[in-house]
């Protein structure tokens, strides 16, 4: 075999496979999935495109310029295992140096195109282009911005907002969480245990429980507790959730209830005496009280006081008569005067409006409800969740969001009840008030999330916390009532603004 020459910029060259070095930044740090695969097709077929190389000034050997790692490992593995000359003299492209992040850039948009690389590998590799550039450049740091723009400018595109959760993942989760990020640790996980940290963090300065570097110890130590390969994320917010009720002296119920108040964006409320006669970091009946067998006991407490005129599982109603919670006069005989007609329709409708309205504001939909005391159900959807909030939302909340969206409008009649009449509530430059003029579902679907009739018990009924879901339950039977006194007496739920009486005669 002839002997290599030194090429000339981008001319192909046969090159001896022991002279070629992997790239010591390579991007990906496990081993391909496709490794096996990658390897019988090789021993095969040979190669199915040259190695692009490169070579530092004054080195001898070359080394890989872009991508390339496991195709060079696995040739060589097989000039070892079978001794056959074409796994030594490979086709190779070799390009000049430049600067090293250049080269860096090259494994990236490789990696990129090839796909698979894990979020922690590709996250470490961008940190490490980070220092290279920052390097080169003589700054001694770089904001995201700014890396944004050198990123793309070098064909590697990525949002700041992305740039920050890779710092999260490198700078804080890679010491702490090493075993559960190499074993395919993703971005959603990331962004969740961010959102834990920061909301458990807010519980303990909101409590004054110690400066934060005492809370950085001990979410470091429970991180590094609840690293492994095989990664839950509910055994680590259980266990924040332990050492911030010890710390505060409180039941461990009351943090669980404070942590979905604050993982949700909802303000916290509590009745004093629910604080009381608690042992600290007493253990829940059930990790998650929404699926204890037993339902919500009468202790349950609750992130509010109900409405006034809403019946709480602690009320004392005798379920086993399976009435809905509805006003005294409206369990007795039916009314068979006008007047009391109407003011049994406003009580349920007031019920209803209260039950919408609480659970709206809890989950960040206040501005999309209105209450109508004369019309319909008792209140309407006027619009779609708001973009800041979806864009606030990570994707388990905004599933449950999502999904608490189409029970509100289910239950105000949004989709089913004369549409002139719901389009004179609506603004008409609204996504919702063009989704229904046009009758166009394709509108609502793209700005609301559906979910179908099988996720509804993971993405709603069960994330709900407790009082939320007897909020919903209650909800519904209003709901149900509505419906049957407009029934039994006849009463027109929707009718025209300024028409004559809800009542037919």
């Amino acid at each position: 075999m002839t002997p290599e020459r030194s090429p000339s910029a981008h001319e192909i060259t046969r090159v001896d496979v022991t002279r070629i070095h992997h790239y010591s930044r390579n991007p990906r740090r496990q081993q391909n999935p496709e490794y096996d695969r990658i390897k019988a097709s090789i021993q095969a077929e040979g190669l199915d495109q040259p190695l692009v190389l490169s070579q530092e000034p004054g080195a001898a050997d070359y080394v890989l310029h872009s991508g390339g790692n496991t195709r060079l490992r696995i040739l060589k593995e097989l000039l070892d295992e079978t001794g056959d000359e074409r796994f030594r003299w490979i086709d190779c492209v070799v390009k000049p140096w430049s600067q090293e992040s250049n080269v860096l850039f090259a494994h990236l948009r490789e990696n990129e195109l090839r796909g698979g690389l894990p979020f922690i590998d590709k996250a470490l590799a961008v940190f490490e282009a980070k220092h290279l550039l920052e390097s080169e450049m003589g700054v001694e740091s770089l904001s995201q911005r700014q890396l944004e723009e050198l990123f793309r400018e070098r064909g590697f595109g990525l949002s700041h907002s992305m740039i920050s959760k890779m710092g999260y993942a490198v700078e804080t989760l890679w010491p702490l969480m090493p075993k559960a990020l190499a074993a395919g640790l993703g971005r959603p996980q990331v962004e969740k245990i961010r959102a834990l940290e920061r909301a458990a963090r807010a519980i303990w300065d909101r409590r004054q429980l110690g400066d934060n570097t005492v809370f950085d110890a001990i979410f470091a130590e429970l991180c590094r507790r609840h690293d492994g390969a095989e990664w839950d994320i509910q055994p680590l917010r259980d266990a924040l959730e332990n050492e911030i009720a010890v710390e505060s002296e409180l039941n461990r119920q009351v943090i669980h209830l404070e942590m979905e108040a604050q993982l949700s964006g909802r303000a916290f409320s509590l009745p004093a005496h629910a604080e009381e006669d608690t042992e600290p970091g007493a253990d829940r009946d059930s990790e998650h009280p929404e699926h204890s067998d037993s339902g919500p006991s009468s202790n349950t407490t609750t992130l509010e006081k109900q409405p006034a005129d809403i019946d709480s599982p602690a009320s004392g109603h005798d379920k086993s008569k399976d009435q809905p919670n509805m006003p005294a006069e409206l369990t007795s005989a039916p009314n068979s005067q006008k007047g009391g007609q109407q003011r049994n329709l406003e009580v349920l409708r007031s019920q209803l409006w209260d039950c919408a309205v609480t659970l709206a504001a809890s989950h960040g939909l206040h501005d999309t409800v209105i209450r109508l005391p004369d019309q319909g159900l008792g209140f309407l959807l006027i619009d779609v969740p708001s973009l800041e909030l979806r864009e606030s939302l990570d994707q388990d909340m905004l599933d449950l969001v999502s999904a608490l969206w189409w029970q509100l409008a289910a239950s105000s009649e949004l989709t089913v009840a004369p549409t002139d009449i719901v389009l004179a509530y609506l603004d008409k430059d609204s996504l919702l008030y063009q989704a229904l003029a046009s009758h166009d579902a394709g509108l609502l679907f793209g700005s609301v999330w559906t979910p179908d009739p099988g996720h509804l018990n993971s993405q709603l009924w069960q994330q709900l916390n407790p009082p939320d879901w007897q909020r919903l339950l209650q909800m519904m039977e209003s709901y149900r009532s509505i419906k049957r006194l407009a029934f039994d007496t006849g009463v027109e739920l929707w009718t025209q603004q300024g028409g004559e009486s809800d009542v037919v005669q």
